[in-house]
């Protein structure tokens, strides 16, 4: 995706149109959309060619991009789990790699970056729960490889609106809950990490629709992305009308929302009623 934003905005600095760039390398213009896009690989050949179409000379700058590409086409951190991932969620871990601001809102469940490994492993067993032992511990582990990004250097900003409901549905049972619970907890201490609860007691709000996470990336030539999941895909959406509603409707449901600071004051609530 950096390096085909940075592809597109070299052809948009040369003047010239997808199909103009797209015949010097044998590749029609859908395919330049394509690779501009990031969802093509990238032929070192091809990418060298279209940078002297471009006008890129510096020698420097050429090593740099072509590089680039050479790490573009290395396979992902998630390529082991490549049995038990379909190309949708493929396509979203890349872009959480990437990433480095996560908003999120979730309805029915812990986000998948905060989940503990009892919670995910009661949630994948719903959604596959005629998959063999197996494979349900191959999905585990990789939810848990996720999360090991957060305690990375430089890792993503979290910020998290979760309906109370989530807070209250004992997925995996009342223990898994309660220690998913205080995991959270213990994530409000995180710098980088924010949690907020949007209170039974608010009644409808800006998302009622359901949930929906946007993910922002440092470089200028990427727009957001909206992430929508449903039951059998996911669904992305980057053009700026799509991008700016849903920017608007988790800004209301920040103000919305539960203030940050009483976080804390809710989960120990909630750890307390399941102790009872």
């Amino acid at each position: 995706m950096q390096l085909g934003a940075r592809l597109r905005a070299l052809r948009h600095r040369a003047g010239l149109s997808r199909e103009e760039a797209g015949h010097p390398i044998r590749a029609s213009d859908s395919k330049i959309s394509r690779m501009e896009l990031g969802r093509v690989g990238f032929k070192e050949r091809d990418i060298a060619d279209l940078l002297t179409l471009y006008g890129v000379h510096d020698q420097a700058e050429r090593e740099a991009l072509l590089a680039f590409a050479k790490e573009a086409n290395a396979p992902s951190w998630w390529h082991p789990y490549g049995d038990v991932t379909d190309t949708w969620l493929q396509t979203y871990l890349d872009f959480e790699e990437a990433a480095e601001l996560i908003r999120t809102y979730e309805v029915q469940f812990i986000p998948g970056l905060l989940q503990t490994e009892a919670y995910a492993r009661a949630v994948i067993s719903i959604g596959y729960g005629e998959s063999a032992p197996e494979e349900v511990d191959k999905r585990a582990q990789l939810r848990m490889e996720r999360k090991k990004r957060l305690s990375q250097p430089n890792p993503p900003k979290v910020w998290v609106v979760l309906d109370e409901a989530v807070l209250h549905r004992p997925i995996g049972g009342r223990a898994a809950l309660r220690e998913q619970i205080t995991s959270l907890l213990e994530l409000t201490d995180n710098p980088f990490i924010s949690i907020q609860v949007m209170p039974f007691a608010s009644g409808g709000h800006a998302a009622s629709g359901g949930a929906f996470s946007i993910l922002r990336f440092p470089y200028q030539e990427l727009s957001d992305v909206v992430y929508v999941e449903h039951l059998t895909g996911g669904l992305y959406m980057d053009k700026r009308e799509d991008v700016d509603r849903y920017s608007a409707a988790i800004s209301r449901l920040f103000i919305e929302a539960a203030e940050l600071t009483r976080t804390p004051a809710i989960l120990h609530r909630i750890l307390k009623d399941l102790d009872h």
